[in-house]
């Protein structure tokens, strides 16, 4: 399912990401690109307000597209032009709690899904699972006597051998 993201308005909801950080577009383009390719190839399509980082092409890739309006005005009217013309509406989804952008994709039919819903699904892509902690635990024990002689053999060391503790 491709998504059509309000970019600054996700931002503001992110806990990582400060609207006041110089790079906070790239911050969010790079954690869209790992969220696209954990998403097996999902689409994301993500526009930014003007005039904010400068050379917005070097941003798209890796299943993301990243345009910014010509102005602040117009992130809204982008965003909302670009919902008016999904053709395939039940296959798209938006992200964005500005109450225009919002009420556009529901008046279209495409499903919305608010800022701060999407800011936690991204924010968990950096949270470890508890199942591949506890499996790290597991195999960070130290070695027993028999694992060691194994390793010695293993490498051709004798028990003792160059070592006046043992």
């Amino acid at each position: 399912m491709p998504i059509l993201i309000d970019g600054h308005n996700l931002i503001g909801q992110m806990r990582n990401i400060s609207l006041a950080d110089p790079d906070d577009e790239a911050q969010l383009v790079m954690l869209l690109r790992r969220y696209a390719t954990k998403k097996r190839g999902r689409k994301v399509v993500v526009v930014f307000d003007g005039g904010v980082y400068g050379h917005p092409d070097s941003l798209s890739g890796y299943g993301v597209e990243a345009r910014f309006a010509k102005s602040p005005s117009d992130a809204d009217s982008e965003l909302i032009r670009r919902i008016r013309a999904v053709r395939r509406r039940d296959e798209w989804q938006v992200v964005s709690s500005d109450n225009a952008v919002a009420g556009a994709a529901r008046a279209q039919g495409v499903p919305v899904v608010s800022a701060q819903e999407f800011a936690r699904r991204l924010e968990a892509l950096d949270t470890p699972k508890p199942n591949a902690a506890g499996h790290e635990k597991r195999n960070n024990r130290p070695l027993n006597d028999a694992e060691i002689a194994e390793w010695l053999h293993l490498f051709g060391a004798r028990e003792g051998e160059d070592d006046p503790d043992m």
